[in-house]
């Protein structure tokens, strides 16, 4: 494993999602077509969890949250950008996604939950906000951010 090979896994995925609106549709094909149990869902955790214990994930922390912005957006990632967070029943920072944000949730520990969320993918649409929070556990998230957009509130 290695990010050009992590590179590749989501530019694969990323392929399916050009184009398509981040809306509820594109949350339960994700869930359906790629969810907790799948193939692609099992490769990208894997690659996370080998990504962090290598240290080319997660590799900055701040307010008890491991972090790091692997891959800017690019033409190949289909405009998307690419986080990895490792959280554990903590809340981040508030922040809102002007182009919208698809979430990979994959929990490490307990019955990990993001934003109440189990394992799977979470697609929040164009202009929604949150303060991300894992409960229940300890989680990695993958983030995929359109044109790398994201609004953190001062």
């Amino acid at each position: 494993m290695s990010p050009d090979v992590f590179r590749g896994q989501i530019a694969a995925l990323t392929a399916e999602l050009a184009g398509r609106p981040l809306d509820a549709g594109l949350d339960a094909w994700l869930n359906q077509t790629h969810g907790a149990g799948s193939e692609t869902f099992r490769t990208l955790a894997d690659s996370c969890r080998t990504g962090v214990a290598e240290g080319w994930l997660c590799n900055r922390e701040g307010g008890g949250i491991r972090y790091g912005r692997i891959f800017k957006p690019a033409e190949d990632l289909h405009g998307f950008s690419v986080d990895v967070v490792d959280m554990q029943d903590v809340a981040g920072p508030h922040h809102t996604h002007p182009n919208g944000e698809i979430d990979l949730i994959m929990p490490l520990e307990g019955d990990a939950r993001f934003d109440g969320r189990p394992a799977g993918w979470l697609v929040m649409p164009p202009g929604s906000a949150h303060r991300p929070t894992v409960s229940q556990g300890r989680a990695l998230v993958l983030y995929l951010l359109p044109e790398g957009r994201i609004d953190f509130t001062k």
